[in-house]
């Protein structure tokens, strides 16, 4: 096969990889959302140690954890067809604003001593409203901030190499905080991180997009997007898969607690390390995504990588060894990675302008909404085949999805083909 040189002009290295900053808005939301989101990973980690703090009960712990996913789940599809009419860009900076308002009533409550449990689930629960328009608006801004449509993998790539960067190193933070100060400070924190993002998100110069009239009611806009989402057959299968591996495999971070104390024998830092490993895995998957030079291919990375997510799966299920455990979590990591953010990769891609808000609310809800059952289902599985074959089922239905995929992709190129040709991805 003839392999095409790189232009002398092409960049590479590091510049490749980091090549969407070179794009004003961009740089401005990737330096912003990098302050807050490690903000926001510092509050999680002190708003779960509050509650076991406060009450010593895991059901409660679950119940905040539910109270702040489920709104992704319920009202995503509603947000994406607002997402579609209105401006995205304001509709950030109120969500940051209101996120930022939820910090510090927080941390106020907290730093009074007046905090109860039940104000906590409230404001976990209108965090997660929040999130229900914020997580779809900014999946669908990231093609307004860069002028350049090649580069849209890579940005997609080095916002989750942002994310799992603060996943990183938020926790770490947080947990040096909350033994020297407060939980207060760490909600304090957050909000004062939410500044960065918003100051960046005021100072960008955005061309406005061009919005369509509507006349047609919120429902009328949701059964448009429903039915061109699932009627279009390359969206609705990676969606679909998404869903899938979201219900199935995703919830093994539920169960490292018990793979951490009772199959490997171990503690919190166990946890911690487990956890950790997959960390850099997803991000040297990240990495990986941000080094590549167009969507070409992502089909068949897809496949690859749902294969080594369920293989990582199954062989960490069997695994009693600490070591080899970890090696196991960096590939787990990596895959998924691999496969969320190149599914989201070509439904961006494909997908056309009037109704991107709307597909990725839809894939919101596929990545994230499912996130809450599967970890319901995760549990009462464990709880009948134990918390290895709960996983080890998982890595089976990846590997099983891998297959169905690879099966549907040749008929899937076929379909896309015309919308790369059209942007200049294929020639004619």
């Amino acid at each position: 096969m003839e392999i095409n040189k790189p232009h002398p002009k092409d960049p590479n290295g590091l510049k490749l990889i980091f090549r969407s900053v070179s794009h004003r808005n961009y740089r401005l939301f990737f330096g912003g959302q990098g302050v807050s989101l490690i903000g926001t990973w510092i509050q999680q980690l002190a708003m779960s140690w509050l509650v076991y703090r406060m009450t010593n009960s895991a059901f409660l712990l679950g119940v905040v954890g539910f109270t702040g996913q489920i709104p992704s789940f319920l009202l995503t599809p509603f947000a994406g067809v607002l997402i579609d009419r209105w401006n995205r860009h304001r509709i950030l900076i109120l969500t940051q604003s209101l996120a930022m308002m939820q910090a510090f009533l927080l941390s106020a409550l907290d730093l009074t001593g007046k905090i109860a449990i039940w104000h906590i689930i409230l404001l976990s629960l209108f965090l997660g409203l929040v999130n229900a328009f914020d997580m779809p608006t900014r999946q669908a801004f990231v093609v307004e901030m860069i002028e350049n449509s090649e580069d849209l993998g890579n940005a997609i790539a080095l916002n989750s190499l942002l994310f799992n960067g603060a996943r990183l190193l938020g926790p770490s933070i947080g947990g040096m905080l909350i033994s020297l100060v407060s939980e207060g400070i760490c909600f304090l924190l957050n909000g004062i991180s939410f500044f960065a993002v918003i100051i960046a998100l005021l100072a960008m110069k955005v061309k406005p997009r061009a919005i369509q009239p509507q006349d047609s009611h919120v429902i009328s806009g949701l059964r448009e997007g429903f039915t061109y989402t699932f009627g279009f057959a390359p969206i609705r299968t990676l969606l679909f898969l998404l869903g899938l591996v979201s219900i199935a495999a995703m919830p093994y971070t539920v169960l490292m607690p018990i793979f951490a104390k009772n199959i490997l024998q171990g503690g919190s830092h166990t946890l911690g390390f487990l956890m950790g490993a997959s960390g850099i895995g997803a991000l040297v998957g990240a990495i990986y995504l941000a080094s590549r030079k167009n969507v070409l291919g992502l089909g068949r990375l897809i496949v690859i990588a749902l294969n080594i997510f369920g293989i990582g799966l199954i062989t960490f299920a069997l695994s009693r060894i600490f070591p080899i455990s970890l090696i196991l979590m960096v590939l787990v990591g990596f895959g998924m990675m691999v496969q969320m953010a190149s599914s989201n990769t070509i439904i961006q891609t494909i997908v056309e302008e009037d109704k991107r808000g709307r597909v990725m609310s839809f894939y919101t809800m596929a990545f994230m909404g499912m996130v809450p059952f599967g970890s319901l289902l995760a549990g009462s599985m464990a709880s009948k085949v134990g918390a290895s074959g709960t996983v080890m089922i998982g890595g089976i239905v990846c590997i099983l999805g891998s297959i169905l995929f690879v099966r549907r992709l040749p008929s899937l190129r076929e379909m896309v083909r015309p919308i790369y040709i059209k942007k200049g991805i294929l020639p004619e």
